[in-house]
């Protein structure tokens, strides 16, 4: 079958000098500076393989700016709703400017967390059994009845986390039923619908996939080892606060399991370009899909680059193929 590079090999002639990119990084979520940071990599890494881009804030700029000199295509590095929630690439289409990654109305689907995991558990991807809760539920319905029934039905430990959001933001793990309700207050926070899933014990594993033009393939798996044991915002973005392992310490035969899952779940979401699967591994070998990103983060520390490099493939000329077959598309719309 050959390695993931090999299956996965870029060529020069797929990248045009000729083509011109905006980046979109910064917007006004809480996420902007990671954003930020993952925007200027993607800039650095496309000049680097001869593209012409420049990096712009999603602000009340950008439109007369992209209608003035449109752009051939655009690559999302916003993080967050502005990035993920399916908005900005309703605009770009509506301004017939092309852009990497899925559609606007897969985005809106892999943004929210239950509507995500209700496509996977209708096509039978396993993910973990899980609540989506409204603020204003949890008060008229009463909390502490609620909570309770909440525990009595998923059990603890318990995985509390915004319904929308990234990078860890308001979320928390519950061990113990009496930390439940200070959870909920911290993700509410953040979101005004919580997530509340049933915690599964195991490997934290990221399956980042990518199409150049032959299909979806995942890429070699990235385990992710937080010295505190929870991957929050701290553990992701603070240098020596996580440990990484590209490719992830897993049996070839559960590596394969894993990659399967992976590529089931950026299929059933109908997604396109790339994505970040985000799996839990468990004792006895089974991946459950926790979440799907749409646009991954590409900071120094972020689990797509990551697993680039471990499949052997140059971050630049992988990003340089992404754009020119999203450029191409609009000749073909």
């Amino acid at each position: 079958m050959g390695t993931t590079a090999e299956r996965l090999l870029v060529t020069d002639s797929a990248i045009s000098a000729d083509l011109r990119v905006v980046v979109l990084a910064g917007g006004l979520s809480y996420e902007r500076d990671v954003s930020l940071r993952s925007g200027r990599r993607v800039l650095d890494a496309l000049r680097a393989v001869g593209v012409e881009a420049e990096l712009r804030d999603a602000d009340v700029a950008l439109l007369p700016a992209l209608a003035a000199d449109p752009p051939d295509a655009v690559v999302i590095a916003l993080h967050g709703a502005t990035g993920e929630d399916g908005s900005l690439r309703g605009v770009l289409d509506l301004c017939d400017i092309p852009y990497v990654g899925c559609d606007a109305r897969a985005s809106r689907v892999a943004w929210d967390k239950p509507s995500a995991k209700a496509v996977l558990r209708e096509a039978g991807i396993p993910t973990p059994d899980w609540v989506a809760l409204p603020h204003d539920r949890f008060s008229e319905l009463g909390a502490v009845a609620v909570l309770d029934r909440i525990v009595d039905r998923l059990g603890v430990p318990l995985m509390v986390k915004p319904a929308q959001g990234g990078s860890g933001l308001g979320g928390a793990v519950v061990r113990d039923a009496a930390a439940l309700p200070a959870a909920m207050v911290g993700c509410f926070a953040y979101y005004s619908t919580a997530l509340v899933e049933r915690y599964v014990p195991g490997m934290d594993v990221a399956v980042s996939v990518v199409d150049l033009g032959d299909g979806p393939q995942a890429l070699p798996p990235v385990e992710i080892v937080p010295r505190n044991g929870v991957y929050d915002y701290a553990a992701r973005y603070t240098a020596g606060r996580t440990t990484w392992h590209a490719p992830a310490r897993l049996d070839p035969e559960v590596a394969a399991t894993v990659a399967d899952v992976a590529l089931a779940a950026h299929t059933a979401l109908g997604l396109r370009d790339l994505s970040r699967v985000d799996v839990i591994v468990d004792a006895a070998g089974q991946p459950h899909v926790l979440e799907v990103n749409v646009s991954p983060g590409m900071t120094e520390t972020s689990l797509l680059p990551l697993a680039v490099q471990a499949a052997g493939l140059d971050f630049g000329r992988l990003l340089g193929t992404l754009v020119a077959r999203a450029a191409a598309r609009l000749t073909t719309h």
